[in-house]
């Protein structure tokens, strides 16, 4: 600057030389440059050890995708035989990955969308709650901004398609397209880059008149709006150390404080738009479809098949029943609720519509929640075997009554032998007898445990006999002990020798004779 203002001030390359202590060729060369509109402190470019190594640098960082670490770098141009400074290569390095960076930059153009036509929705990672991990749900309308957080404990199919049905009630309708990635619940699989529907979006799709579209594979930037709410809620709804949040003691606390996030980032004013998401929801609503009366049946929860034979179903551990006349079907299970108050609904859709068909509280694992009347009558097992006849004998014998049956299952039970014979015995006893006799005697046998083979006419006989007539027992006022009448007829009155002949023996008839 000295030189051109000497130049400036003499108008001779000698002059301005001396006054500026240079040479009077360097003043020309800078008086050329600045006449030319060029740089006058451009530095010269020399020659560098490292310049015919470049094209295997620019290699390395295109081959890396901008990632080779110039470290790295170094070592290898060293066994290539490079003798320059570690300097010098992080240079290099540095400038080929500008370049290389400068053609790999994407150019985001603004996405102006149209009211009602796009919803978004993506997931991130929640807090762990009760030792397991929870999902945050994030769904974003794209011109009015309004967001929805929902606080999940999975994301299987019915649980996100729940979430989805809250979403668009909270909207107050559907929009025309639904933005999300390109999980197993959405996308089956890819084929030449175009990605196979999950059959049960496209019935869920269907039901609510929305068509589903998934983003480019590892591309969040297709699905900035969800991004932006998943970053946001993780931001005030997961605690770590920069906003110092307490832990969620259940799953009711991360429930409430979504609500509490929802309600105050709809309410403020967004950034772009100068207007609060819930005013614009307002007007956006026009837009929006209308939804179906009955949701979607995944809706309802978790998708369960009840088995063949056991009509109980499982969640998270427990085994809750439902009635067996639904054998083979399918049914909703859900968790409403908390604390206390948490219960499992199962709910099963018929051609007449959904209907709750259980209600459960929550179980553990290895203790079920079975309500009796979920099941049918059971049959005898093997602890409650009932006699049934196998033959014409055994029939015959079983017919004689409840008796029959009781000695049959004593007599086994204690290893009785030669209990064909027994029972052709009875059988036999009953047509000869009284056959209710015989069963009364068999069941008095049974429970005597007598089952020898002289125990059953025994009983009958002894039965007979102390039943024929009225029975003489003795009392305050009555005696068993024979009397005097009979021998009075022996002597004669007086004492004399009663007459030659038969004599009559007077027995009291209230008293009964021994022997």
């Amino acid at each position: 600057m000295e030189a051109l203002e000497a130049f400036d001030l003499t108008g001779s390359f000698r002059d301005a030389g001396e006054l500026a202590g240079c040479s009077h060729h360097t003043v020309a060369r800078y008086v050329a440059a600045r006449e030319a509109g060029g740089q006058l402190d451009e530095a010269a470019a020399r020659p560098q050890l490292i310049d015919e190594f470049l094209p295997k640098v620019q290699e390395w960082v295109k081959h890396s995708k901008g990632k080779i670490r110039a470290d790295k770098a170094h070592e290898k141009l060293l066994a290539l035989g490079y003798q320059g400074s570690e300097r010098t290569t992080r240079r290099a390095v540095h400038d080929a990955k500008a370049a290389f960076n400068l053609g790999q930059v994407r150019v985001h153009r603004p996405w102006v969308t149209e009211p009602g036509m796009w919803l978004q929705y993506d997931f991130g990672d929640s807090p762990i709650i009760d030792g397991r991990k929870t999902v945050l749900f994030c769904a974003w309308l794209a011109w009015s901004r309004f967001r929805v957080v929902l606080a999940l404990r999975d994301r299987t199919a019915p649980t996100v398609f729940a979430a989805l049905d809250v979403t668009l009630r909270r909207l107050g309708g559907a929009p025309t397209y639904v933005l999300t990635d390109n999980e197993k619940t959405v996308t089956t699989g890819h084929i030449a880059g175009m990605a196979v529907r999950n059959p049960q979006v496209v019935s869920f799709a269907r039901h609510y008149g929305v068509t589903v579209h998934t983003c480019e594979p590892a591309d969040p930037a297709s699905k900035g709006g969800s991004e932006s709410t998943v970053k946001l809620a993780k931001a005030d709804l997961v605690p770590t150390d920069t906003n110092l949040l307490p832990a969620y003691d259940t799953f009711a606390e991360l429930e409430a404080a979504c609500e509490v996030f929802c309600e105050q980032i709809n309410t403020r004013i967004h950034r772009v738009t100068r207007r609060a998401p819930v005013e614009m929801l307002s007007v956006e609503q026009d837009r929006l479809h209308p939804l179906p009366a009955v949701p979607h049946t995944v809706a309802f929860g978790l998708a369960r098949s009840v088995p063949a034979r056991t009509p109980m179903i499982a969640l998270d551990g427990g085994q809750y029943s439902v009635p067996h006349q639904l054998l083979g079907q399918q049914v909703w299970v859900r968790v409403h609720g908390q604390g206390r108050d948490e219960k499992v609904i199962v709910v099963h859709v018929s051609a007449a519509g959904p209907v709750e068909v259980a209600r459960h509280g929550r179980a553990t694992p290895g203790s079920p929640k079975i309500d009796d009347s979920h099941f049918p009558p059971q049959p005898a097992g093997a602890l409650d075997r009932q006699p049934k006849a196998k033959s014409a004998a055994e029939g015959d014998f079983l017919a004689l009554g409840a008796g029959a049956r009781m000695w049959l299952t004593e007599a086994a039970a204690a290893g009785t032998t030669k209990m064909r014979v027994k029972l052709a015995e009875a059988v036999a006893l009953a047509k000869l007898g009284d056959p209710v006799a015989v069963d009364w005697a068999l069941g008095h046998a049974a429970v005597n445990s007598r089952f020898a083979e002289a125990d059953l006419g025994s009983i009958v006989n002894h039965h007979a006999r102390t039943h024929a007539g009225p029975r003489h027992q003795a009392s305050e006022t009555r005696s068993l002990t024979q009397g005097t009448g009979a021998w009075s007829a022996l002597l004669g009155r007086g004492g004399e020798p009663a007459p030659a002949g038969p004599v009559a023996v007077a027995v009291d008839a209230d008293v009964e004779v021994a022997g």
